[in-house]
């Protein structure tokens, strides 16, 4: 992606919806955008040579006769058009790497255009991990077809069959005749040929790979290191100005009155009133931000009693009929046969998504056309949302993402852009809307508090015999139980995207949602009933386990980190924790010591296997992994929001606790092979054992039991006390309900 003065460097194109375009609109677009061969490849109730099913997924305005295409002009540069954007987790090379080897062409001639509604097909939105493993099919399966399209017209051109018709290096050659040669470019000669295939040719064999699955350094690297990247809070526009927004005081509060004179009086500001949007506009950021804060307004504050003390008994009041993620056998049955019974509850409170990159937008109007820079993880989303704000034709909506400084499910949602969207209607100027840290908090949607409560049992062999699981608000995903256990449900209480009247405030997906909570818990709680049966955690685990990848990746695991037997908990601080998350099996392992007078947990050495299938780029895989385990570190150990009636307490890094480069431990990663799988998600599934891994850890080396993330130093302290006054407690025969003995 490359700009100037703000601007994607690319053709200008015809005005067409991406959601409801023709064929023929959709090539009077490429048109413009300078010639060369497209490559279509259709969607909807097709199933693309029965390799990539495409119903399901994307659901919307999927155009019905696109999905990816593959644009190659007369001087044999590829790009490649994705909906997809890029946030840190890789896409911009691996989606390259796929471009290249199906059109056997270097890495380099590939170029990549990426989360522009004018200029890309339709996406979803970047999120669960689905870029590579999903969306990647369709890159490559484009490139296949352009391939088999290529040859076809080398094929008219040298006056010969196909089958006689060799790729590589970006060129076509007559294996009879090889002097019957001709670039891809040449081929095209700048041409716009729309041409489809009768059958699809077959896809690469990986065992003929020479581009996917080596490492190549991240091509967006060098600008981000040396600051040349842009991000949406870079672009700049001649008379551009920036607006900042008078807040509320906290969640539910009520304007009554908003007084302006004194804001007014800073030479060069205006005030904006749209509705019930009351901005401050002038050409500094730091002028309008001292108008903002001489506006004399007043609030009603909310009185909900609810703080994040009591929010899980609240949460628990509010838990709706639960729905059945597994079962199998029957619990009371179950019962019947046990020697020991263990039942306890875990929380988890309130977490921000903290990107770096606060929400930022630029919106720019133009006559009825408008458009905005956006950190977006969903461009298309914001393209509609836009329009249907403004009263606008979704064609006339343009968004475009450069770069975005982190998301992590925080942004899906793009209130900056309707903002600086109805702010550049109102004034007919560029609006930049840059959220402050304190914004960037208060309308974050956090991961939700949630509740678990786990039931289980051991026979006299100490084997599971029954489980019993109950997640109240966390969600789904990753709660099942994988290993062979004769009776066991998983009961749902309610999804992490629960609307409003249950949370105090909004709350959403958070890198892998839900995942965090349940693997904490259930990984907690295994070693609790490994304890309890006198085993080694490890071959607690595998005793029960028949799932060839979780063992091949627990194992690969254990190999790597040295892990020798021993009955938990034992004195060591190791911790285990394995988990499924995006198709993606995943085991990680952990050595911590804790300080019993400071309760600061010191975690010295992280080892983390992970089964992905067939890999694109192990070196952006090793850098998701190492990235998901530091991140893990903040919301096990540290990063929580503290509220009270709908005001936040924590609105920026001085009380919000982050990770920083002194918690990191020693990060060993091992990518387990597994090429005869196709490519899995890697973007989410290394974090969500960080919570898991450390709890058990701490169980391990001084037998407390944290039940509550994050693990502050303040409740390892307690967990500490409570291990000293009074043991049964500390081996888990606790069976109360009641969450107040203990919480906080």
């Amino acid at each position: 992606m490359r700009f100037k003065d703000g601007y994607l460097q690319t053709a200008p194109t015809a005005d067409v919806d991406a959601g409801t375009m023709s064929r023929r609109e959709f090539l009077k677009r490429l048109g413009l955008l300078g010639g060369g061969l497209i490559i279509y490849c259709a969607i909807g109730d097709v199933t693309v040579s029965a390799r990539t099913p495409r119903q399901g997924f994307l659901s919307g305005n999927v155009p019905t006769d696109f999905n990816a295409f593959i644009r190659i002009t007369a001087d044999n540069r590829i790009t490649c058009f994705v909906g997809k954007i890029e946030m840190g987790q890789g896409p911009i090379t691996s989606f390259a790497q796929m471009a290249a080897e199906e059109l056997d062409v270097a890495y380099e001639a590939v170029d990549m255009v990426m989360g522009d509604t004018e200029l890309c097909p339709w996406d979803a939105g970047t999120w669960g991990s689905l870029s590579t493993r999903l969306y990647g099919n369709f890159v490559t399966e484009a490139a296949c077809e352009a391939k088999g399209v290529l040859k076809e017209l080398a094929a008219e051109r040298f006056n010969c069959p196909v089958a006689r018709i060799i790729t590589g290096n970006g060129k076509a050659h007559d294996s009879e005749q090889p002097a019957q040669t001709a670039t891809y470019g040449e081929l095209t000669a700048g041409k716009v040929i729309e041409k489809h295939l009768k059958d699809l040719p077959p896809l690469k064999s990986p065992a003929d790979y020479t581009i996917s699955g080596k490492p190549y350094l991240r091509r967006d690297a060098l600008e981000k290191v040396t600051g040349n990247a842009q991000y949406a809070g870079d672009i700049r526009l001649p008379g551009m100005v920036y607006a900042k927004i008078l807040r509320p005081p906290a969640h539910g509060a009520r304007q009554l009155s908003a007084d302006t004179s004194a804001a007014e009086r800073i030479e060069g500001v205006e005030i904006v009133r749209d509705g019930d949007l009351l901005a401050v506009l002038h050409p500094y950021p730091d002028a309008a931000q001292r108008a903002v804060e001489r506006i004399n307004a007043q609030f009603t504050l909310p009185e909900t009693g609810i703080n994040d003390k009591n929010i899980f008994d609240h949460l628990l009041k509010m838990a709706p009929e639960p729905s059945i993620a597994s079962q199998a056998g029957d619990v009371k049955t179950g019962e019947k046969g046990t020697a020991a019974i263990i039942e306890e509850t875990y929380l988890n409170n309130y977490v921000s998504h903290a990107p770096m990159e606060t929400h930022t937008a630029l919106a720019h109007l133009e006559g009825q056309k408008i458009t905005i820079w956006a950190s977006t993880q969903a461009p298309f989303a914001v393209q509609r949302e836009v329009a249907q704000t403004l009263g606008f034709q979704q064609k006339n909506v343009r968004v475009i993402t450069p770069f975005v400084g982190g998301g992590f499910g925080g942004k899906g949602s793009s209130g900056q852009a309707v903002e600086a969207a109805r702010l550049a209607r109102k004034t007919g100027k560029p609006v930049m809307v840059m959220w402050s840290r304190a914004e960037e908090f208060f309308y974050d949607t956090f991961r939700p508090a949630a509740v678990v409560k786990i039931r289980s049992g051991l026979d006299n062999a100490g084997h599971m015999q029954f489980w019993d699981y109950h997640v109240y608000f966390a969600g789904r995903r990753a709660c099942e139980i994988f290993y062979d256990i004769p009776h066991h449900r998983e009961s749902v209480y309610g999804e992490w995207n629960m609307g409003p009247g249950i949370h105090p405030f909004a709350v959403g997906p958070w890198r892998a949602p839900a995942a965090n909570t349940n693997v904490y818990a259930r990984d907690l709680h295994l070693n609790l009933m490994a304890a309890k049966a006198g085993k080694d955690p490890l071959e607690f685990r595998l005793g029960q386990l028949k799932d060839r990848r979780m063992r091949s990746v627990l194992e690969a695991a254990a190999k790597k980190f040295g892990w020798t037997s021993a009955k938990t908990p034992s004195g060591r601080g190791f911790g285990i924790s394995c988990g499924i998350d995006a198709e993606t099996y995943v085991a990680t392992m952990a050595e911590v010591a804790v300080d019993e007078k400071t309760g600061m947990i010191d975690v010295k050495r992280v080892v983390c296997a992970q089964d992905m299938g067939r890999i694109i780029n192990p070196q952006g895989a090793t850098i998701q992994m190492e990235g998901c385990i530091t991140m893990g570190l903040g919301y096990a150990l540290r990063e929580e929001i503290r509220f009270d009636n709908g005001r936040l307490m924590d609105t920026n890094f001085d009380t919000y606790t982050i990770p920083s480069f002194s918690w990191l431990p020693k990060i060993e990663t091992v990518l387990v092979p597994n090429p005869s799988l196709p490519p899995k998600g890697g973007g989410e599934p290394a974090i969500i054992c960080m919570g898991g891994v450390l709890a058990t850890a701490v169980h391990d080396a001084t037998g407390a039991t944290l039940r509550q993330l994050p693990m502050t130093p303040e409740r390892v302290k307690k967990a500490l006390a409570v291990k000293k006054n009074n043991p049964a407690r500390g081996e888990m025969l606790f069976r109360s309900n009641k969450l107040r003995a203990y919480a906080q």
